[in-house]
């Protein structure tokens, strides 16, 4: 059996667009009829993805995944870091949770530990598909970090694939941030790049041909394409997203329903409000301070990475009377997984999972009480609405073990028979743990037209696409985008002259 072509998209720099450029290609190789599967060896993210046996790997790649129309495996991500405190980490191996970690113990002692593992990764997806997308992490130009960088230039040489370097033009400087990013790479790194794009144009091509020749002539690497720059409804894979253009403020009075979301100096799985900004008239903001916080029609307190410890910065800065004052005024406040947990009576560590072994108090206004343990839920999760029937479906991923309290109602009834989250009396406070349940567009559809109607708005249309339908168009928008942009013959030709043995260079 023949081994796996490969092409490895790398940055020269964070956020240039390498996780979209391999999503757009993913699909485009599906198109063509080809067996693609996406791989990042190493992840550091706060959005995960869960696979069907309960892996969590780096939603990018979950993403990619679905965009190459194969399952996602945890081969396709073996190693993800998820930040937990100031430079410590959970560290995820083939899915599961390993241990926390400090940078510098990870860097010094664990790096070459998992280096057969993702080895091992590489060959299988290299046996059972025809073409591997790999993306990069970060620069693989960082001098202090390339002695322990596995993310890079190193998963180039074990995959034996072509590099295509990728920058943002949007950004500025991007001719010097190609030559010197080529300037600092070795000589066998170097011969990797096979062709370079600029990703985030904005305006008049014509202006930009002669830089082009220049970039060809003083590199001898082809450019490959300029990628204008597109809004795609494609999952974030980090908080660098969070600054993006989706999430700036909206001016006042530009929707007419307002959502507001505690932005978590730890937050987590962020891509769970994605769909309200394809809703009709509504607009989303991140919140940090009280007096940004005004009265929304929709409060909601996301998912997090340390609950415990954003549950303290919420309190110092105000926000717990704030939110109970939101309350009085009629605003519904929605709390998911650690924003769930917030919302109850009073959050447990009695064996320090969280860091910190305390008893506190939490918002109190849900009667629920939590616990942390050592042992993660990682599933993918169907069931019914409690109060409607309704069917959704979402992942669950968290330490806590919430208790609800009294004759109150859960949030969901799910598939394995258990009562997921709750909801206050009059309905106004609700918490979940399932991660994705605005991604059940019907029933995000239905929530959204209970604030328009509440405020003497007319309701939208029931007659949604689904969340699929939704993100399969998004892909397909998205690889057309790059066809149209892209010399594919080029990079075709560059991808069939990859294949050669690896060099022996202690890989």
């Amino acid at each position: 059996m023949s081994k796996a072509k490969a092409i490895m998209v790398q940055g020269t720099s964070s956020d240039v667009g390498k996780s979209v450029i391999c999503t757009a290609l993913c699909r485009i190789f599906s198109n063509d009829g080809h067996h693609v599967v996406p791989f990042k060896s190493q992840n550091m993210a706060l959005n995960s993805y869960i696979t069907s046996t309960g892996g969590e790997i780096g939603r990018a790649q979950g993403v990619q995944a679905e965009a190459a129309r194969v399952e996602a495996t945890t081969d396709m991500n073996p190693i993800l870091l998820k930040p937990k405190q100031d430079m410590v980490s959970e560290v995820i191996v083939h899915g599961k949770h390993h241990l926390d970690m400090d940078a510098r113990r990870y860097r010094n002692d664990f790096v070459e530990q998992v280096m057969p593992i993702v080895r091992q990764s590489v060959e299988y997806l290299q046996k059972n598909y025809d073409i591997i997308v790999l993306e990069g992490a970060g620069s693989p130009a960082e001098i202090n970090l390339k002695a322990r960088d596995i993310a890079n230039m190193r998963m180039a040489h074990l995959a034996d694939a072509a590099v295509i370097l990728v920058a943002d033009i949007d950004r500025g400087g991007v001719f010097a941030s190609i030559v010197g990013t080529l300037a600092l790479l070795d000589e066998s790194e170097r011969a990797r790049v096979k062709g370079l794009v600029i990703n985030k144009f904005r305006g008049m091509r014509e202006l930009l041909d002669d830089g082009l020749d220049w970039i060809e002539k003083e590199t001898g690497i082809p450019v490959l394409g300029v990628i204008p720059y597109v809004d795609v409804q494609i999952d974030a894979e980090d908080s660098l997203a969070l600054s993006s253009l989706r999430l700036k403020k909206p001016k006042q009075g530009e929707f007419v329903i307002d959502v507001a979301v505690l932005r978590l100096p730890r937050i987590s799985n962020f891509t769970d409000i994605d769909p309200f900004f394809e809703e009709p008239g509504v607009g989303v903001r991140m919140v940090s301070k009280v007096e940004e916080l005004a009265t929304p029609d929709l409060l909601i307190i996301p998912g997090t990475k340390n609950t415990m410890d954003d549950l303290t910065w919420l309190r110092d800065c105000g926000f717990d009377e704030a939110i109970g004052q939101l309350k009085m005024r009629g605003t519904v406040i929605f709390g998911i997984c650690g924003g769930y947990q917030i919302l109850g009576q009073s959050l447990k560590d009695p064996e320090a999972i969280e860091g910190s072994g305390s008893i506190v108090e939490g918002l109190g206004l849900l009667p629920i009480d939590t616990i942390f343990v050592p042992n993660k839920k990682t599933v993918q999760m169907t069931g019914k609405l409690s109060a409607s029937g309704l069917d959704v479906s979402g992942y669950e991923i968290h330490l806590g073990r919430s208790t609800r309290l009294g004759d109150v109602q859960p949030f969901a009834i799910l598939q394995d028979g258990r009562e997921d989250g709750a909801v206050s009396m009059d309905g106004n406070v609700i918490g979940t743990y399932l991660h994705g349940i605005f991604h059940n567009r019907l029933y995000t559809r239905i929530f959204i037209n209970q604030l328009r109607e509440q405020k003497g708005i007319k309701p939208l249309t029931l007659d949604v696409k689904s969340d699929a339908e939704q993100r399969d168009e998004a892909y397909e928008f998205l690889a057309s985008h790059l066809r149209a942009h892209l010399d594919m013959d080029k990079l075709y030709s560059i991808l069939h002259d990859t294949g050669k043995e690896i060099a022996s260079q202690g890989y």
